[in-house]
């Protein structure tokens, strides 16, 4: 069995300004697997000399990084959460602990903006129309599909993931909700990001995030 309580999935591609701060937050039995989904700055190095688990995914996509980082999990409640220091480990709790307690089935970390910067307006908008959909289609009462969420690994694992790219969190969150979970959501502070971001720092990447979940939603049925 592990020794850690949670284990903590980081999907990385060229985090190095923000793993060293990111690494040295995590709470007492967390325990860091950064997935490297092909990092040229050095980001595995500096993972590994913090301390973290560090796992190479050669395929490219946020779902591969995350989905491999899952598979090499070990503890009985998983986390996910953005390597780019937007949001604050020390608040891993609010997400993990509803789950450890056997309170919820997926917890998930609506984001306040810390700052005016914090969250691109593209991308705020393109949230809150898929949450609105989301609402309606499943009935679950949820305003964002934010980075950090907890659920248990078991759990996780039965939900069969097949995504490996951008929509990836929201198919955990349709057959999370068709299963009849518990679903959960609590306020996390959201700050701006160390870098560039991949997907909501440019329009280009949040049109191919709404591609994959519109790709998503359209096998479901809805």
């Amino acid at each position: 069995m592990s020794e850690f309580r949670v284990d903590v999935v980081l999907p990385c591609l060229n985090e190095a300004g923000a793993l060293p701060w990111l690494l040295g937050r995590l709470p007492e039995g967390y325990r860091a697997i950064v997935v490297d989904n092909g990092s040229t700055d050095g980001s595995a190095e500096i993972a590994l000399a913090a301390g973290a688990t560090v796992v190479h995914e050669a395929r490219r996509g946020f779902g591969a990084a995350a989905h491999a980082g899952l598979l090499h999990a070990s503890a009985p409640v998983v986390a996910f959460c953005d390597a780019d220091a937007s949001m604050d480990p020390r608040d891993l709790p609010l997400v993990a602990d509803p789950v450890a307690a056997g309170d919820a089935d997926l917890v998930l970390g609506r984001r306040r903006p810390t700052t005016a910067g914090s969250w691109p307006l593209h991308a705020r908008i393109a949230n809150t129309t898929l949450s609105w959909r989301l609402r309606r289609i499943t009935g679950v009462n949820i305003y964002d599909l934010g980075p950090m969420r907890a659920a248990r690994r078991e759990d996780l694992l039965s939900l069969d993931l097949q995504d490996r790219r951008s929509g990836y969190p929201l198919e955990v969150f349709l057959k999370a909700a068709a299963a009849g979970w518990r679903i959960r959501e609590v306020d996390t502070p959201y700050a701006p990001r160390v870098g560039r971001s991949k997907v909501t720092g440019t329009v280009r990447g949040t049109l191919t995030a709404i591609g994959d979940m519109s790709r998503l939603l359209k096998q479901a049925g809805r």
